[in-house]
């Protein structure tokens, strides 16, 4: 964090480029929201999300608003407490008000990182309710995009891989995703902000880790320097083409999309008439929208079968719902037991 001598006047830290850009991009990312309104960065002390502090708490004055600071400590290393009042402490220097520190238990569903991500933004979820904040600020910065390309195309997710993170999701926004990650550490020194550095980051063990150290390295140096700008433009585009596609489903479901008691169908000859991207979109946005079911790939074309491939099998069985083909028409419907009468109804 900034020091200054005692008696010494407060020296304004220069603004360099780096600074210059990261307080550009958290204006741009809150020219939205009503004034008054009270932003949360969800801050680490890692220099990712201390640039996004720094940015927020000269930025969001300006633009009217409140800037605010939620630290969740994951318990998951010895002396991670003393972490988190360390992050708290270069929030309350920055100006941050209020700052929130939140212990939080974490599970194993899923691996670490999941769990750890499935905590935290459990705890970030309840701290933007109990304020109230109108925004949680989020520091993924343009390498971080890169690298949840990379790992979503090894593990087989499709557009959704490509398609990356969103800048803007529900109350959730990342200003800095157009950023890289050196401009946002020079960002804090510019400023005189020390950031702490996160052990796991160096940990192999997890798979972002050794895309970070490992893989894009060597995919720089075989391929092209540029690689990192090039798979953030991609997800850029892939977003594009997923939202458009999405918003095409929305508009069909309301006139395909039939409800009936226990659950909804959908007519076998526009499941046809649609080309699979749209078809395999309205199956899950069923499934999805119903029935708080995500659908995989493989159970999205195994009802697909029952309009492009019929001949006669039976239901598709999933978990909570069955799904089978009546007549032209693939209809969904609850597979929950039903509960037990009251024995003390009349």
């Amino acid at each position: 964090m900034p020091t200054t001598p005692p008696g010494a006047p407060e020296r304004r830290p220069r603004l360099t480029p780096a600074v210059a850009d990261a307080r550009r991009a958290v204006r741009e990312s809150l020219a939205d929201l009503p004034e008054g309104s009270l932003v949360v960065v969800a801050l680490s002390g890692g220099p990712d999300s201390l640039a996004l502090a720094a940015a927020a708490a000269f930025e969001a004055p300006r633009a009217g608003l409140r800037a605010g600071a939620a630290i969740i400590d994951h318990g998951l290393q010895g002396g991670s407490a003393a972490v988190a009042e360390r992050a708290a402490a270069a929030a309350r220097a920055l100006g941050l008000d209020p700052v929130v520190v939140r212990r939080v238990e974490v599970g194993t569903a899923g691996g670490p990182e999941a769990a750890a991500r499935t905590a935290r933004y459990a705890a970030l979820d309840a701290i933007a309710e109990e304020l109230p904040a109108a925004a949680v600020l989020l520091g993924h910065s343009r390498d971080d995009q890169a690298e949840t390309v990379l790992l979503g195309l090894a593990r087989g997710s499709g557009t959704a891989s490509l398609a990356g993170m969103a800048a803007v999701v529900g109350r959730y926004r990342r200003p800095v995703l157009g950023l890289r990650r050196a401009a946002l550490a020079a960002a804090c020194t510019d400023q005189g902000l020390e950031p702490w550095h996160d052990p796991h980051n160096g940990d192999a063990a997890f798979a972002r880790v050794r895309v970070r150290s490992s893989i894009l390295p060597l995919m720089e140096s075989q391929l092209d320097a540029g690689v990192v700008d090039a798979l953030a433009r991609t997800a850029e585009i892939a977003r594009e083409d997923s939202d458009a596609l999405d918003h095409m489903v929305d508009e069909i479901a309301e006139e395909l999309v039939d409800l009936a008691e226990g659950g909804c169908s959908l007519p076998v000859a526009a499941l046809l008439a649609n080309p699979p991207a749209l078809r395999h979109r309205l199956i899950r946005l069923v499934a999805d929208a119903e029935f708080g079911l995500a659908l995989s790939r493989a159970q999205t074309l195994e009802i697909a079968r029952l309009a492009t491939d019929w001949h006669g099998q039976g239901a598709v069985h999933l978990s909570g719902i069955r799904v089978e083909r009546e007549g032209g028409r693939i209809v969904f419907r609850s597979s929950a037991p039903e509960p037990p009468a009251d024995p003390q109804s009349d």
